[in-house]
């Protein structure tokens, strides 16, 4: 892939998809600088399920309410 169609779809994105993006770049450059000075590349599992969480959860603030909580009740008649 070219540098000029990546740039071009990651501005097609959302603003917070764009900086999901940003957050994986910077991932990938500590990854890349810890393994280049000899440093241990991978995650510990706890490292990895932190960070998996919260890029599950991000951004569930933002999204519309499509359900009520009356629509989550059960009703019994």
């Amino acid at each position: 892939m070219q540098l000029e169609e990546l740039v071009a779809k990651i501005s097609r994105l959302p603003a917070f998809r764009q900086q999901e993006v940003m957050d994986f770049v910077a991932f990938l450059e500590q990854r890349h600088s810890d393994s280049a000075q000899g440093e241990q590349a991978d995650w510990s599992e706890q490292q990895f399920r932190a960070m998996s969480a919260e890029q599950a959860m991000r951004g569930l603030d933002d999204e519309p309410e499509i359900y009520s909580e009356d629509d989550l009740m059960e009703r019994w008649q």
